[in-house]
């Protein structure tokens, strides 16, 4: 009885050939799949990193901007189209696509006035934001390529000396950040307000 019970597990033990195929069927299926999800996570990490330094960029330009308002005076968010006029001034209750302002220790006389202006877009060119430090007379881009602007307005009230009321810029930004190779597009619509900060009595 020992002896037939002995042959019977001894003859019945292991794996046969199928069962490892099968085996290593499923474990190869299960490892591509992880593997892929893997690099999937690992390629949409990489695209939202390449996103969020686009909107870096966007967010330096606009501190950048809001701070050299703040610190300007003598706003004119009416330039005149062949450049900006010293010493003007005017109001944007309804918004406009460009401002100039004299900036910290600038001189209303001569030709430094600072100015920004949105240039929207055209065609396959998308919308951005330049800037002039003479006046008006040379532009250069401040948004990086993958950013494209779609709207923008600068609203002034108070450019008036003596009105008793601080002069005060609201910036409003809509564009859309992304694509190009990382495929990844955000939407944004942005309002940033720079107060100036010599007391306009």
């Amino acid at each position: 009885m020992y002896k037939r019970t002995k042959r019977r597990y001894m003859g019945t033990g292991g794996f046969t050939v199928i069962e490892m195929m099968v085996s290593v069927a499923l474990f190869a299926v299960v490892m591509v799949v992880s593997a892929g999800a893997l690099l999937s996570l690992a390629s949409a990490n990489r695209k939202a990193q390449a996103l969020q330094s686009v909107m870096n960029n966007l967010n330096t330009t606009l501190d950048s901007m809001v701070r050299a308002m703040r610190e300007g005076y003598t706003y004119d968010c009416e330039p005149a189209v062949a450049g900006v006029v010293p010493g003007k001034v005017h109001d944007c209750m309804n918004g406009d696509t460009q401002i100039a302002f004299e900036p910290r220790g600038g001189n209303a006389a001569t030709q430094d006035q600072h100015a920004y202006a949105f240039i929207a877009p055209n065609g396959a060119q998308a919308g951005y934001i330049q800037r002039s430090e003479d006046g008006g007379v040379t532009w250069s881009r401040v948004t990086a390529p993958e950013i494209s602007i779609v709207d923008m307005k600068f609203y002034v009230i108070g450019t008036t000396p003596g009105d008793t009321v601080q002069p005060k810029i609201v910036i409003e930004v809509k564009g859309v950040a992304g694509g190009g190779q990382s495929k990844i597009t955000s939407t944004f619509h942005i309002q940033a307000t720079a107060v100036q900060r010599i007391l306009d009595i």
